[in-house]
C-alpha cells in the first residue's frame, strides 16, 4: 500500500502549486497596494495599475487551480468511481484512469492491483469450471458407452458382431488411426474378428501374430490396459513396422474374465497418445472387462447348449438301445432258430432264399442302428469339426477296410456347435452311402476354409450312378435326400456329381450368414 503523502506532496501531485502560488502572490500584492494607499492618503496611478494586475493574477490563479482540480481530481474521481462500481458488480478488468502523477495515483494503483487479483481469481475459477465441465462431459460419455456395452451384451447373440460393433466406438474414443479385435480360441490361438483402418496387408499381418507377440506393451498394473510408446514390437516377426516411419502408439485393451484373457482390442494412435489419460485408460479397462464377461457368457451358454444336446442324444440312444435294439436282437435270434428248423425239415430252396433275404435285411438294420447309436454317443466334441471328421474317417476306414484319407486346409474353424453337427452328419451320410452302395476302394474327405466360407468334399472311386436319376437303390435315394435336407437346414449348397464307373463326388458349400467382413471366396475347380 502507498505511504500517506504530505499536504505539499498532494498539492504538487495535483499540479496546484503554481496556480495557488500565483493566487497567493496576487492576494498579497493587492493587500500591499491597498495598505499603501490607506497610509498615504490615496492610490496613485501606479498603485491602481498594480492592484489591477493583482486582480488579473488572482483570476488567472483561480482559473488554473479550477482547471487542475477538474483534470487531476474531479474527472479521475468520477472515472475511478465508475470503475470501482464495475469491479464491485463482478466485472474485473474494468478500465481505470491513467493518472501516473495525479493525486489519485496511489489509490488507482491499489485498486488496479485488487482488480488484477480478482481477474486471476476469476480466470482460475473459469478454468476449474471448464475442467470440471469437461470431466463431467467425459464421465457422461463414458456412462453412455458403458450403458451401450451392457445393453448390447444383453441383446446381441453373435459374438463377432458384438466385438465388431465396438471397433468404431473405441477408435473414435481415442481418435485412433486403426483398431482391430481378436479373440482367443479353444486351442489358444488368436482369431482376428474384424478391423477398421487397416489395409489388406496389415490385416493379414495382424492375423498372423500370436497373442504373446502382440501383447508387447508394458502393463500399467496387472490386468490393466497395455501401452507402448511406439508400435514397433512386431518388427522381429514381420520385418517392418505396420505403419512405416510414423510415430504410432499402441494401446491394447485385454478382454478378461476372472483373470483369463479371452481376447484383445489393439488401437493404434498417433503420439502423444492416451498413456497419460487415466480416465480413458480406466474406461477402456472397464469396457474390456464387460466384453470379456460377454465372451465368457456366450461360451458358457454354448457349452450349456452342447451339454443339453449331448444329454438328449444319450437319452435317445439309451431309449433306442433298450427298445428297438433289443427287438432287433430278438428277431435275429428267432430268424436263426427258424433257419435251423427249416434246415432240419428240408425246406425248399425258395423258402431258404427268402429267409436269407430277411436275415440280411435284419443284419443291415442292426448295423445301421448300431451306427446310429455310435453317432449319437460320439458327436462333435470341444475340439471342433476337424478333429471330429478325422475320427469319423479313421473309424470308417477301420470298419470297412477301404483306403480312406482326410485332408484339411483350415487354420481356423469359426462355426457354432449346431453348424458343425449338421456338416458332420452330411459326411456321415455320404460315408454310409459309400459303405452300402459304392463298392469303392478309395475315399477322400477334404475340408477347406477360405475367407470365412467352408467347403466339404467327399469323393470315392466306386461304381457311381447316372447323373441325377438315383434310381439304382432305394436306400441310396433316401441317403441323398437326407443330405440335401440337412444342407437346406444348414443354409448351404449341396452338389452331387456321379457317372457310372467313375465314382461319386459330394460337395457342400457353406458361408455363415453374419460375418464381420463380406469376403466371398472363389473356389477352385
Amino acid at each position: 500500500m502507498a505511504p500517506i503523502p504530505t499536504v505539499f506532496g498532494l498539492l504538487r501531485s495535483a499540479r496546484l502549486v503554481f496556480p495557488l502560488s500565483l493566487l497567493l502572490t496576487a492576494v498579497l500584492t493587492g493587500c500591499g497596494v491597498t495598505l499603501y494607499g490607506l497610509f498615504n492618503g490615496g492610490l496613485g496611478p501606479v498603485s491602481v495599475g498594480l492592484l489591477a494586475l493583482a486582480c488579473l493574477l488572482a483570476l488567472l490563479g483561480l482559473l488554473l487551480a479550477a482547471f487542475q482540480l477538474k483534470r487531476q481530481l474531479l474527472k479521475p474521481l468520477v472515472t475511478l468511481g465508475a470503475s470501482v462500481a464495475q469491479v464491485s458488480q463482478g466485472e474485473p478488468g474494468a478500465t481505470l484512469p491513467d493518472t501516473d502523477t495525479g493525486v489519485l495515483s496511489g489509490m488507482v494503483r491499489d485498486i488496479d492491483s485488487i482488480s488484477e487479483e480478482l481477474m486471476e481469481l476469476y480466470e482460475d475459477m473459469d478454468s476449474r469450471i471448464a475442467r470440471h465441465t469437461t470431466r463431467l462431459a467425459q464421465k457422461t460419455a463414458s456412462l453412455k458407452i458403458l450403458y451401450d456395452v451392457a445393453a448390447t451384451i444383453n441383446q446381441e447373440e453373435n459374438l463377432d458382431a458384438l466385438l465388431v460393433r465396438f471397433l468404431r466406438v473405441l477408435k473414435e474414443m481415442v481418435n485412433g488411426l486403426a483398431v482391430s479385435a481378436r479373440v482367443v480360441q479353444e486351442d489358444g490361438r488368436m482369431r482376428l474378428v474384424g478391423t477398421i483402418g487397416l489395409d489388406d496387408r496389415m490385416r493379414r499381418e495382424e492375423e498372423l501374430l500370436p497373442l504373446e507377440i502382440c501383447s508387447c506393451g508394458v502393463p500399467l498394473s496387472p490386468g490393466d490396459v497395455l501401452c507402448t510408446n511406439e508400435a514397433r514390437c512386431c518388427v522381429r516377426e514381420l520385418g517392418h513396422t505396420m505403419f512405416g516411419p510414423d510415430e504410432v502408439e499402441l494401446v491394447e485393451v485385454p478382454l478378461e474374465y476372472h483373470g483369463d484373457t479371452l481376447g484383445v482390442y489393439r488401437i493404434y494412435v498417433k503420439r502423444p497418445g492416451v498413456t497419460e489419460r487415466e480416465d480413458i485408460l480406466e474406461l477402456l479397462e472397464t469396457i474390456g472387462s464387460h466384453l470379456g464377461m460377454a465372451i465368457a457368457k456366450q461360451r458358457s451358454d454354448q457349452e450349456a447348449r452342447r451339454l443339453s444336446i449331448l444329454e438328449e442324444r444319450n437319452a435317445l440312444a439309451h431309449e433306442l438301445h433298450d427298445s428297438l435294439a433289443q427287438t432287433l436282437a430278438s428277431l435275429r435270434f428267432q430268424v436263426r432258430m427258424l433257419e435251423d428248423a427249416l434246415e432240419e425239415d428240408g425246406a425248399c430252396e425258395v423258402a431258404r432264399r427268402d429267409l436269407q433275404r430277411i436275415r440280411n435285411g435284419m443284419d443291415e438294420a442292426h448295423t445301421e442302428l448300431r451306427d446310429l447309436l455310435t453317432s449319437f454317443r460320439t458327436p462333435v466334441d470341444g475340439r471342433g469339426l476337424a478333429v471330429a471328421l478325422e475320427k469319423l474317417v479313421e473309424r470308417f476306414g477301420a470298419e470297412t477296410g477301404i483306403a480312406t484319407y482326410f485332408q484339411q486346409e483350415c487354420q481356423q474353424v469359426k462355426l457354432s456347435s449346431s453348424e458343425e453337427m449338421q456338416m458332420l452328419r452330411i459326411v456321415q451320410e455320404a460315408l454310409a452311402n459309400i459303405r452300402k452302395h459304392a463298392g469303392a476302394h478309395t475315399v477322400r474327405v477334404l475340408l477347406t476354409c477360405r475367407g470365412g466360407s467352408y467347403q466339404l468334399l467327399v469323393e470315392d472311386d466306386g461304381v457311381g450312378f447316372e447323373g441325377g436319376a438315383r434310381d439304382g437303390h432305394p436306400g441310396e435315394h433316401i441317403g441323398l435326400s437326407i443330405m440335401e435336407e440337412r444342407a437346406r437346414r444348414l443354409g448351404g449348397e449341396l452338389k452331387i456329381e456321379s457317372e457310372p464307373g467313375e465314382g461319386t463326388r459330394v460337395e457342400l458349400y457353406y458361408q455363415p450368414k453374419q460375418r464381420p467382413r463380406d469376403s466371398r471366396p472363389q473356389w477352385g475347380a
